[in-house]
């Protein structure tokens, strides 16, 4: 699956990296490495959405970032 958006920190609890997809919807990261994880770069992500795993911060299902690239 094939993603496009925004990377956003979200100061909840301990802090989360979320997409927020242009679809409109919020994916809390999970994969990837650390470049990606920069405060309002676009991006395309490819992976899969995990539906079964839920995680503290409750900002929307988990998006398992098998690649990425920047746009």
């Amino acid at each position: 699956m094939k993603l496009s958006g925004r990377i956003v920190f979200r100061d909840i609890e301990t802090g989360v990296w979320v997409l927020e997809g242009d679809d409109g919807t919020t994916y809390q990261l999970a994969g990837g490495d650390r470049k990606i994880k920069k405060d309002g770069q676009r991006v395309e992500v490819e992976g899969k959405v995990d539906k079964d795993t839920m995680t503290l911060q409750m900002v929307g299902p988990v998006f398992n970032v098998a690649s990425y690239r920047f746009l």
